[in-house]
């Protein structure tokens, strides 16, 4: 079965914080676990900051370059956070579609194979003396 994918409206109220209805589920833990999971958080950061930034560029007083790094400031700063909060906003979006706390983790773990990994460095190398 092919994972539904929200349309662009859905998507860009899922980008602003609004939960999915429950059977874009499965695409929800894809986005947050997919191999390009961060740039698609990144993505929606910009999304969001974008048009507070437009109103900010068009309604400051003062000469262009000021306005513009004002914005670009701004963007900076937004940015910033919102890659520091990056694991606790996907695992809030989990949780809105349903799935236990941990679940991103798990499964973003799972798949770069890191508890074999693990498990075999520990075989190797901590053995019981």
């Amino acid at each position: 079965m092919a994972v539904r994918r929200p349309g662009p409206l859905r998507w860009l109220a899922y980008a602003y914080g609004a939960g999915l209805p429950p059977e874009y589920r499965e695409w929800v833990l894809h986005d947050v676990t997919t191999r390009t999971w961060q740039l698609r958080h990144l993505l929606r950061a910009v999304v969001q900051l974008a048009p507070l930034l437009l109103v900010i560029y068009l309604l400051l007083p003062g000469p262009v370059w000021v306005r513009g790094c004002a914005v670009l400031g701004g963007a900076l700063i937004g940015l910033f956070y919102s890659m520091a909060y990056l694991h606790e906003s996907t695992e809030h979006r989990t949780l809105k579609a349903g799935y236990p706390r941990g679940t991103p983790a798990r499964v973003r773990e799972e798949a770069s194979g890191r508890a074999e990994r693990d498990e075999r460095y520990a075989q190797r190398w901590r053995r019981e003396s």
